[in-house]
């Protein structure tokens, strides 16, 4: 038996009492499963009492096969063979007219603890939709991954919502889905009917491996723990012209481009002390997406202790060394870009061009890790209510 149950599985001992007889809607993707890896639609189809009458897809569908920034139009699941709506397509929230006829909603999405993850989004768009249709939610929740205790990062802002930051809220939130669920539907006024169905066991020190949970990649590009734990400051090199490992076996650990010198890029960062982390040169061929086929010189990421990498710096002074070394060929990534046309992916990543413009400048680490610290302290106060672990 795992450490923790998930919320699908809690879900699954008490169905009788929240969706008896009821037709409902799921939103789903490959990581909602239960302890035994049971896709929750199969879980949910096999009870006689509940009517699951069709699926909802986020970034990456049902099947999770789509790669970054591809659309994903309407299908059928082959496993249950019921109707998919995506909801990264010709719209990001659900028409109302595919919520008629249900009774409930479900949300079971794995997540990993950074801000720019759209699954985060997607959850708030499908809440605000089923708020104007009178449809009751019910979140399932699942661990965060990075686990509930640190906060990092930036506080965007104003006038930066993007699909990688709909609303507020720094690099790395320590929530869970569930969480993050209540905070915004109260914070944000979504007028959500909002039930969540918390984990059993979870406590907010636990790294994945402590919960004994199955790790089913949510996303093509997060094949395992350690890719989500470098995640909140790998995503940033998608907003320049490195490669952030697409394409190859270590995706957000493996970063490089053909005019890096690896071994060079490597002693910079090692000379910075960064704690938790050490840098190790690689060379890597991407099989596709940025610098396809060519030979790459970069870094690997090693996390050498979990509860002291810091991971968005440690990706911000990576990016500035690899600047530095190559400033006729490092590059800013051009829109577009997650539904953006116009403003830089960079900015819209990080919540503004205030970063983007430090590390031009060549403003150091500690001083902007130094002006994050009041938001966060605002935030830890804020997200206090809203959490359900302890």
């Amino acid at each position: 038996m795992t450490a923790v149950l998930s919320g699908l599985d809690v879900l699954l001992g008490r169905l009788r009492t929240l969706l008896g007889g009821q037709s409902v809607g799921l939103l789903c993707h490959p990581a909602s499963v239960t302890a035994d890896l049971t896709p929750a639609a199969e879980a949910l189809m096999r009870v006689k009492d509940v009517n699951l009458r069709r699926l909802f897809a986020p970034e990456h569908g049902i099947t999770g096969a789509a790669q970054d920034l591809v659309l994903v139009g309407h299908e059928k699941d082959p496993l249950t063979g019921l109707p998919v709506m995506s909801l990264y397509g010709r719209r990001l929230d659900p028409d109302l007219r595919v919520l008629e006829g249900l009774d409930a909603l479900i949300v079971d999405l794995q997540d990993v603890g950074a801000r720019y993850y759209t699954y985060n989004w997607t959850m708030a768009l499908a809440m605000k939709a089923a708020a104007r249709a009178n449809l009751p939610v019910i979140v399932l929740d699942r661990p965060n991954p990075l686990g509930g205790e640190r906060l990092e990062g930036n506080w965007p802002e104003a006038g930066w919502s993007s699909f990688v930051g709909l609303y507020p809220l720094p690099i790395r939130h320590g929530m869970t889905m569930g969480e993050l669920a209540g905070y915004l539907n109260d914070r944000h006024e979504l007028g959500c009917d909002l039930t969540v169905v918390p984990m059993l066991g979870w406590r907010r020190g636990m790294a994945w491996e402590d919960t004994g949970l199955p790790w089913v990649a949510p996303s093509p590009n997060m094949p395992t723990p350690d890719t989500a734990r470098v995640y909140p400051g790998g995503c940033l090199v998608e907003g320049t012209n490195l490669s952030e490992g697409r394409g190859t076996t270590r995706p957000f650990e493996w970063i490089g481009a053909p005019y890096l010198d690896g071994p060079r890029l490597a002693r910079a960062l090692e000379r910075r002390g960064l704690p938790g982390v050490r840098f190790r040169p690689v060379g890597f061929e991407p099989a596709f997406h940025k610098w396809k086929s060519q030979r790459c010189g970069g870094v690997q990421i090693h996390v050498t202790d979990a509860a002291r990498f810091k991971p968005f710096a440690a990706y911000l002074a990576l990016i500035a060394e690899a600047r530095r070394q190559a400033p006729r060929h490092f590059r800013w990534r051009r829109p577009p870009y997650e539904f953006e046309r116009v403003r830089l992916p960079m900015d819209l990543l990080c919540g503004g061009p205030g970063i983007r413009r430090a590390i031009e400048r060549g403003v150091s680490l500690a001083r902007l890790e130094t002006s994050w610290r009041p938001d966060l302290a605002r935030f830890a106060r804020a997200r206090r209510p809203y959490l359900l672990y302890s």
